[in-house]
C-alpha cells in the first residue's frame, strides 16, 4: 500500500477542513440535481465523442477541436433526436386519439379472425378490460403534453448538455488526473475501478445502444416497406424495447404482423414476420461484437438498472441506470479484495481493445 491510504488520520487531524469539503461537495450536489440527467447525458456523450475529439487534436487546437465535436453532436445527433421524439409523440397521440374515437375497424378484424377459425369478442374483451385500456391511455397522453409542456426547461437542459460536453471534452484529462489526485485510492485498485468502469461504460453506453439502434432501424424500414403505419413510433418502441434482454424487437413486430394477419394482409404479415425473426435474431451476432463480456454486466443488472435508471434519473438512466448498479458492484468487489488481502487479477487493469484510446490518454496523463 501506499501512503494513499493515510487520509483517514488526515480526517482527523484536520476537522473543520473535513467539514468543509463535505458541505461544500454537497452543496455542489444541490445545484447539479435540477439537471442531474443533462449533466449525465453531456458525460455520456463526451465517453462517445472523445475518440473524434483525439483525432481532431492532431491537426488542431483543444478548444477548436471540441467546439467542432460540439457542433457536429448538435447537428447530427441532439436536433435529430429531438425531432425524431416529436414525430413519435405526434404519431403516438394519433393512435390514441384513433382508439377513443372508435376508427380502428373492430368489425373486420373479428370477422377475418372468425373466417379463419378464432371466434374472439373484442368489443367485450374492450369492454371488460376499459377502465385499465383508459388508465394506460390517459397516462401516454398526459406524458406526452408534459413533455411538451416542458420544452423550455428541455431547452435549458440540452444547452448545460452542450457545454458540458464541451468541457468534458477540452479539459477532461485534466478532470480524470483530478479525481486520481483527490480520491484516497491506492494507485492499483483505482486502475481496477477505471478499466472495469469503462468496459462497463463501454458495454452499456456504445454497444447496448448501437444493437438497439441498429435493429430498431432495419425494423422500421421493414415496417414502412410493408406500408405499416405509425413507423416512427414503432421504431423508437423497438430501440426502447430491444435495451431490454429476452424482449428485444419482438415486443414490436409480433403485434404488427399478428394485425396484419387479423385484417386480411396475410403476405405483408407474413414478410413481417419473417424479416421481424430476422431483426431478432440478429442480437445472438452484433451484442457478443459490439459489447463483449464483462462480470459487472449481466442481464438483471441491465434490466433493474434500465427501469430503475429512468426513475432516478429521467431517459438518460436508459444507459447510466446500468452502470451505476454495475459500477457499484466492481466499488464492493474492489473494496472486498483490499481487505481480504486478495491480488488484484492482470486483467482487471489492462485496458481492453474496445477502450484503448480513452484509456491511453487517461493513464498518460494520471
Amino acid at each position: 500500500m501506499t501512503d494513499r491510504l493515510g487520509p483517514p488520520e488526515w480526517v482527523v487531524e484536520q476537522p473543520g477542513l473535513t467539514v468543509l469539503a463535505l458541505v461544500s461537495s454537497l452543496l455542489a450536489l444541490f445545484v447539479l440535481l435540477p439537471y442531474l440527467q443533462y449533466v449525465l447525458f453531456g458525460v455520456v456523450l463526451a465517453y462517445i465523442m472523445l475518440p473524434v475529439q483525439h483525432r481532431l487534436e492532431q491537426y488542431v487546437r483543444p478548444t477548436v477541436a471540441a467546439i467542432a465535436v460540439v457542433v457536429a453532436t448538435l447537428l447530427v445527433v441532439l436536433l435529430p433526436l429531438v425531432y425524431v421524439i416529436l414525430l413519435a409523440i405526434r404519431q403516438s397521440l394519433r393512435l390514441v386519439r384513433a382508439i377513443r374515437q372508435g376508427q380502428l375497424d373492430v368489425e373486420t378484424v373479428e370477422q377475418v379472425l372468425e373466417t379463419n377459425g378464432y371466434a374472439v369478442d373484442l368489443v367485450a374483451l374492450y369492454e371488460a378490460n376499459q377502465n385499465r385500456i383508459a388508465a394506460g391511455l390517459q397516462g401516454v397522453t398526459t406524458g406526452a403534453i408534459d413533455i411538451v409542456g416542458g420544452l423550455p426547461s428541455i431547452f435549458i437542459g440540452l444547452t448545460i448538455t452542450l457545454f458540458v460536453l464541451f468541457a468534458l471534452l477540452r479539459d477532461g484529462r485534466q478532470l480524470v488526473a483530478w479525481f486520481q489526485w483527490v480520491l484516497p485510492i491506492d494507485d492499483d485498485v483505482l486502475a481496477e475501478l477505471q478499466t472495469g468502469l469503462d468496459r462497463l461504460m463501454w458495454a452499456s453506453v456504445v454497444g447496448n445502444v448501437a444493437v438497439a439502434a441498429i435493429q430498431a432501424v432495419m425494423l422500421g424500414a421493414g415496417l414502412a416497406i410493408a406500408g405499416v403505419p405509425a413507423v416512427i413510433f414503432l421504431t423508437v418502441a423497438t430501440f426502447i424495447l430491444t435495451l431490454l434482454p429476452l424482449v428485444g424487437a419482438f415486443g414490436v413486430w409480433i403485434p404488427v404482423a399478428a394485425y396484419l394477419v387479423a385484417v386480411g394482409q396475410l403476405t405483408a404479415g407474413a414478410a413481417v414476420t419473417v424479416y421481424g425473426l430476422v431483426v431478432s435474431l440478429s442480437d445472438s451476432y452484433l451484442r457478443p461484437a459490439l459489447i463483449g463480456r464483462t462480470s459487472a454486466f449481466n442481464s438483471a443488472i441491465v434490466v433493474v438498472g434500465i427501469f430503475g435508471g429512468l426513475v432516478v434519473f429521467g431517459a438518460v438512466g436508459l444507459f447510466i441506470g446500468p452502470v451505476v448498479l454495475g459500477g457499484a458492484k466492481l466499488v464492493l468487489d474492489s473494496f472486498a479484495r483490499v481487505h481480504t488481502g486478495e491480488p488484484i487479477a492482470e486483467d482487471d487493469i489492462e485496458p481492453t481493445e474496445t477502450s484503448d484510446a480513452t484509456d491511453v490518454d487517461t493513464e498518460s496523463d494520471g
